[in-house]
Parts: structure tokens; C-alpha cells; sequence
């Protein structure tokens, strides 16, 4: 495995703040020899601020990142909030069926900063030092998110922050307000490691996961649980939205 990073993509990068995207090829050509690498992501341009790639819609004025799921569980223990439909669903709120590679090149194309401050730095053995990361306090603040959840109630339309759902077993409270951690996560043998795990967002820190829960309910020992009387019917379809995290109420975009 290699450093956690971005996959930043230049060509899209500069694409983007031009607001004329098309298609592109966000990676180095392949080495001779090389086993084929999978379809790249392409950038498609919705309307003056909205672009499009896969399932994740991104909007470049708000800095908010939409991709579809549907609720996967509407009880019972929770580790992950978000995971790919082929991943681990018996202990994940939602699924969703993206390309997490897209997901991060949103996040890299709207300057989301990834943190690595929750994982302690690893040894030459693969063991954890429990020496953590030094992460300025600039690249705290860009990696910190809101996370929330829209969908259709009966014609009505009804947008929760996506803590709301998650219960606390032994408070019988749910989890407070507060931000999510975009980590990033990492590349192993040249492939982005989500795409292979389906690991998008997880409440039990994970550092294979792109969004992590950063406060102290994380740690092993909490238990948390869906929140049956506020999480909608199993199948529900939702659309999850991702926002930069302010502690205060952001001024207007101008």
C-alpha cells in the first residue's frame, strides 16, 4: 500500500475552474506491458455550476457533492453509513451503486482536502506506531463535511442530516451534530481502494473508507444502531448530500 492520497487529477482540475469540461483521461498513459486499466471517469457539464460523473452530481458554486443510494437497513448494528451494494451490507445504513473513484475525483475537483489525522502511522512491519499524523489545521477544516439525506415521504420531500439516524444504544440518543472526515483513503497495487472493498463511509473508524466519523463515539465499546423510528423503509431510495462542514452559518456564496 502507498500513501494515502488524492487522485488528483490535473487535466480535470483545470477543466473544471475553466467551466468547459469534457471527457477526459484523469490518468498516465499505461506502462508497456501493463495489464489494461478500467474505464476512466469522464466529466460531464449539466448546466453553468452542475457537472456529472457516473452517478455523482457535483455543483461547483455550493461545493456539495449528490450520488444516489437507497436505505439498506432500518434497525440493528451499524459500522458503515455508506457502502457499495456488493460490499459489507450486513452492517451498513446505506448502499449505493457508484464507482468510488468518481466520488473522489468530485471531492477533488470541489478542493476537499483529505486528513489523515484519525490512523496511526504504521511501522516497517505493518504495525501501527500510535504515533498520529501532525495535519495542519487548513487541511482540517477542508476535510470536514456535513452529511445528509433527502428523499420523497408520501410526496413529501424531507432532507435530515444522516446523524440523526444513527442511534447510541446505551444514551438511546442520536449521534450529535457534528462533521464528517473525508480520509481519502489509499492506493494498493495501483488501484484505489474502495473500488475493491466498497467501503465509502464508515462510522467505526476505517481507514480504508473515503469518509470517517471523527469523534470520540468511533472507538470501539459504542455501539450504534439504526434509528428505526426516524431511518425510512428498508429500499427506500435517497439522495445523499455532501456539503462543507462550517461551524457557524456559512456566509452566501457570491
Amino acid at each position: 500500500m502507498i500513501t494515502r492520497s488524492l487522485l488528483v487529477i490535473p487535466a480535470c482540475i483545470s477543466f473544471l475552474l475553466a467551466q468547459e469540461i469534457t471527457p477526459v483521461n484523469p490518468g498516465p498513459p499505461p506502462v508497456k506491458d501493463a495489464a489494461a486499466d478500467p474505464v476512466k471517469p469522464s466529466v460531464t457539464k449539466l448546466d453553468e455550476r452542475r457537472y456529472q460523473i457516473g452517478e455523482v452530481i457535483l455543483d461547483q458554486k455550493n461545493r456539495e457533492i449528490r450520488f444516489p443510494a437507497k436505505v439498506n437497513m432500518a434497525e440493528g448494528l451499524i459500522e458503515y453509513v455508506v457502502i457499495l451494494q456488493k460490499g459489507k451490507t450486513h452492517e451498513a445504513l446505506l448502499i449505493t451503486s457508484l464507482v468510488p473513484t468518481d466520488l473522489n475525483l468530485a471531492f477533488t475537483l470541489l478542493r476537499y482536502a483529505p486528513s489523515p489525522e484519525l490512523f496511526s502511522q504504521i511501522n516497517e512491519t505493518g504495525h501501527p506506531t500510535g504515533i498520529y499524523p501532525e495535519v495542519s489545521a487548513s487541511v482540517k477544516a477542508a476535510a470536514r463535511i456535513t452529511m445528509e439525506a433527502v428523499w420523497s415521504d408520501n410526496g413529501t420531500t424531507r432532507r435530515v442530516p444522516i446523524n440523526e439516524w444513527l442511534r447510541d444504544t446505551a444514551k438511546d440518543a442520536a449521534l450529535a451534530p457534528g462533521p464528517w472526515l473525508y480520509t481519502g483513503s489509499s492506493l494498493a497495487e495501483g488501484k484505489f481502494i474502495p473500488d475493491l472493498t466498497g467501503d465509502i463511509a464508515a462510522i467505526m473508524g476505517d481507514s480504508n473508507a473515503m469518509i470517517n466519523y471523527p469523534g470520540t463515539d468511533n472507538e470501539q465499546g459504542v455501539f450504534w444502531h439504526a434509528f428505526p423510528k426516524r431511518v425510512p423503509p428498508v429500499g427506500t431510495h435517497v439522495t445523499v448530500i455532501i456539503t462543507p462542514h462550517f461551524k457557524s452559518k456559512p456566509l452566501p456564496t457570491p
